[in-house]
């Protein structure tokens, strides 16, 4: 059966892209994305490349991604059993923007920075 060609529009409120960006759009998915561009990792590697998410948090949007088609979770029978994490084809599309994104957050920082102070300062309470 040939899937059926449907349009998105993200305007609109009921549009099946907002879930798919909000959950893009959070900082945990942006840096497992980008860590994973490197190839596939275990999950106590990103954990302690990531600083700061909690292993709930990184469990919670690995498996979310991995629903969304774009990582895939690999079970390796050892003792203990080894799990890996790798993008898909369809997350590899999304290397170069989620690359980008974060990326350009840490170059500009400093003068958004700047910006913030100079709102405050002339909206101050």
């Amino acid at each position: 059966m040939a899937a059926i060609e449907q349009a998105y529009d993200v305007y609109e409120d009921r549009c099946p892209t907002r879930l798919v960006l909000d959950r893009l759009a959070d900082k945990w998915a942006l840096l497992i994305l980008d860590r994973l561009k490197g190839g596939p990792m275990r999950f106590n590697h990103i954990r302690r490349d990531i600083k700061g998410i909690s292993q709930k948090v990184l469990a919670q949007t690995l498996r979310k991604q991995e629903r969304d088609g774009l990582i895939t979770r690999t079970i390796y029978p050892t003792v203990p059993v080894t799990v890996e994490y790798a993008l898909t084809p369809l997350g590899r599309t999304l290397t170069e923007t989620v690359s980008a994104l974060t990326h350009w957050a840490e170059k500009n920082m400093d003068a958004i920075s700047m910006a913030q102070r100079a709102y405050d300062e002339a909206h101050p309470g």
